[in-house]
């Protein structure tokens, strides 16, 4: 993704498919900062997009966040479960799609991508 365009189809596929979802009963969070942009977060948020929109998943709500302040763990992606929030680092479009299909599909987060998994169990 290059182009202004490319970033306002994207925002506008966004909008639509959170009007879809009134309350969303699953929320996915991309670190969309500058340091997650240089990291390849466009490619993951496109990647989520695209198999939430396979899965015909649409009372899952997908945001964008400014800088998360783990830039070396970049691209950080959040998935919120009922209140249950798991950071997920160093997240790639295969990652992103893996992610969609066990935690938020099957309920099973995948911990040996999470942030305290990548921190020695420190957080």
């Amino acid at each position: 993704m290059k182009s202004l365009n490319e970033l306002k189809s994207l925002r506008e596929r966004l909008e639509k498919g959170q009007q879809l979802a009134e309350k969303p009963l699953r929320t996915i969070i991309i670190g969309m900062g500058t340091c997650g942009i240089a990291a390849g977060a466009r490619g993951v948020l496109l990647a989520i997009m695209d198999e939430l929109a396979a899965k015909n998943l649409s009372d899952t709500a997908v945001t964008q966040t400014s800088c998360i302040g783990m830039c070396e763990k970049e691209p950080l992606v959040e998935v919120v479960v009922e209140g249950k929030s798991t950071l997920y680092a160093y997240v790639n479009g295969e990652k992103a799609r893996r992610i969609v299909l066990s935690h938020i599909i099957n309920g099973e987060p995948v911990t040996e991508w999470s942030v305290e998994r990548a921190l020695g169990g420190r957080v």
